[in-house]
């Protein structure tokens, strides 16, 4: 099996790509991710079938969507399921706060988290052989280690595959929660937030160092391959496929890098839980809609998982899907 550490973190489980992207303008890296193809012009598709739960305690709903923060222009417009899930919604939560993700501020931040706080570089941290690999492939588009020697792996990783979702036509900007983002403020709809970007930063920046060089050393070894990844991993969620995304993304990093999966998904998930529980738990509220990283609803140590351990009744929204399609989660 392929491994795809990276890329689940960077589509469907930290939200604030917007100011990784703004972060890596800022580098001006020119790494173009080794000539992926070019993105055919959009044909008219119909919508993803969403990977949409509703979770009720007898007087109130949460909705719970799975997001992919990074999507194309042709995975628009969405299923009708989520519209209706957004009208019924009084509020609308995010994994970070709306005005955090539209700030070009908070590139600056993303920087500072990336680089390194005991004086080394990337030069000094890479082994030689990946480090010369590296300056190779750099040297193609005209660049040199030298440009990201003041930053961790995790943040170069995160800016090469940036360059390659690009390439193909995959945009933050167009990722299911800007877009939804936008569209509660519209139309004045309150928003919240279950954590922020610095949260986000703080684990990103913690993840062990030996699974950031891994992680690294995977799209150097194979560049060519992270465009079939990418695609592979956009199918599934666009076919609300659970079992296969799942698969595709979660048992990948349970698998190869398991300290970087409990810091990025189960401990964020736990610390949501909670507030999740206060917006069913108590006195009658109004429906919320939930916005996460697809990730963080699949599997037993999901949202979604945790929520029925609860005790909680939880049912998949989803008009287009089959019957098999619904009884997989």
């Amino acid at each position: 099996m392929r491994r795809l550490k990276m890329f689940c973190l960077t589509v469907l489980a930290a939200a604030g790509l917007a100011s990784v992207a703004f972060a890596v303008e800022k580098v001006a890296t020119p790494a173009k991710a080794p000539n992926a193809p070019v993105a055919p012009v959009a044909v008219a598709k119909a919508p993803p079938l969403p990977l949409l739960w509703k979770v009720s305690d007898g007087d109130n709903a949460v909705y719970l969507l799975g997001s992919f923060h990074l999507l194309k222009d042709d995975d628009y417009p969405l299923s009708p399921d989520i519209d209706s899930a957004f009208a019924a919604s009084d509020k609308v939560v995010f994994e970070v706060p709306p005005e955090q993700m539209q700030d070009p501020a908070m590139a600056q931040k993303f920087l500072i988290a990336a680089g390194y706080s005991d004086g080394r570089t990337l030069s000094q941290v890479l082994p030689a052989a990946m480090r010369e690999k590296f300056n190779r492939i750099l040297a193609q588009s005209g660049a040199s280690i030298a440009q990201f020697d003041g930053y961790e792996p995790w943040f170069v990783n995160l800016s090469l595959m940036l360059g390659v979702s690009q390439q193909l036509g995959f945009s933050p900007s167009r990722g299911l929660d800007m877009y939804l983002m936008q569209r509660a403020a519209a139309a004045n709809k309150p928003t919240a937030a279950l954590e922020t970007i610095e949260t986000q930063l703080q684990v990103l920046d913690a993840s062990p160092m030996d699974e950031q060089i891994a992680s690294l050393k995977e799209f150097l070894d194979k560049p060519q391959e992270m465009t079939g990844q990418l695609d592979d991993i956009h199918s599934a969620w666009r076919e609300g496929d659970v079992a296969r995304l799942d698969k595709l993304t979660g048992e990948e990093m349970r698998d190869k890098t398991p300290q970087t999966y409990r810091m990025v998904n189960v401990e964020r998930n736990q610390a949501w839980l909670p507030q999740i529980q206060g917006m069913l738990d108590g006195v009658k509220k109004g429906d919320t809609l939930v916005v996460v990283g697809a990730m963080h609803l699949l599997g037993d140590d999901g949202v979604i998982g945790m929520l029925r351990g609860k005790g909680y009744t939880v049912e998949r929204v989803c008009s287009a899907c089959s019957q098999q399609q619904l009884s997989a989660q």
